[in-house]
């Protein structure tokens, strides 16, 4: 049997895992375990072209006309790009752009937008 940690809210020993987090079922608490916290802390930080971190859920602006590559379309500047998620690689957002679909974009395109 796993030995699961107690509520750090309520102090319950009947805690239980539910996929990765961990569920108190007295006082619906829910948190990751240590070590999957440690190991998003070594996660690459992902900054748009003025410096601000970025992260999953933000807003961007596109900051010049991108090409889409395989069509004749063009990405405008100052296009809202809402709920990005952030992935490895060279083109470090994947989203979703009305009118164009899922893409992905490079961060030094875009900058943070305001919430």
């Amino acid at each position: 049997m796993v030995d699961l940690p107690n509520c750090p809210i309520c102090n319950s020993e009947y805690t239980y895992e539910d996929g990765s987090l961990l569920v108190c079922p007295e006082c619906s608490h829910e948190w990751m375990l240590e070590s999957e916290t440690e190991n998003n802390e070594n996660k690459k930080i992902i900054k748009d072209a003025n410096g601000n971190v970025l992260n999953d859920g933000d807003s961007v602006t596109v900051m010049k006309d991108l090409k889409v590559k395989g069509s004749s379309s063009v990405v405008k500047i100052g296009t809202k790009v809402k709920n990005i998620r952030l992935v490895d690689g060279e083109h470090d957002i994947d989203c979703k752009i009305d009118g164009f679909g899922e893409m992905q974009l490079k961060s030094q395109f875009v900058k943070k937008a305001a919430q």
